[in-house]
């Protein structure tokens, strides 16, 4: 389970290694990176140059493009997969785990659950109630311990 480059993080190693895993969870994952660093009218971008790579320096899209989840989905079996999204997320735009959701959908080989729920009032952090992030968590629980068969 991961967020943001944390979900990156669950991005690659399902595309590295899916069969080390039987559920993972990436929450607004930052997972097209080629495409999101070459945009550097998004606020963040020039500024992330350092940590992710500069796409527009051939050394740097090659570091990028080995390790970037959306360009690297494969036709294989793939575990369970939660991936949310926040609508008002100005870090991780909705539109990047959207899109590699339906990649995921039409090349995975296999009949697990791949599932993309994406909240309309939330941002980066998940809800912003006193209690609701809570209901978040909840979900994202009860999703793994129903794929690990635990309930």
């Amino acid at each position: 389970m991961g967020g943001s480059a944390g979900g990156l993080l669950i991005g690659a190693v399902l595309n590295m290694r899916p069969d080390l895993f039987k559920t993972a969870v990436a929450s607004v994952p930052f997972v097209d990176v080629i495409n999101t660093m070459l945009d550097d009218s998004i606020p963040l971008t020039t500024f992330e140059y350092g940590e992710w790579g500069n796409p527009k320096i051939e050394k740097h899209f090659q570091w990028i493009i080995e390790y970037s989840p959306y360009d690297n989905v494969e036709e294989k079996d793939y575990p369970d997969i939660l991936i949310t999204a926040g609508y008002n997320d100005p870090r991780v735009q909705y539109w990047e785990p959207a899109k590699w959701t339906a990649k995921l959908r039409s090349m995975k080989t296999d009949d697990n659950i791949l599932l993309l729920k994406t909240k309309m009032e939330t941002g980066h952090f998940s809800a912003s109630g006193r209690y609701d992030y809570m209901k978040d968590y909840a979900f994202i629980y009860a999703f793994i311990l129903e794929t690990l068969n635990l309930i």
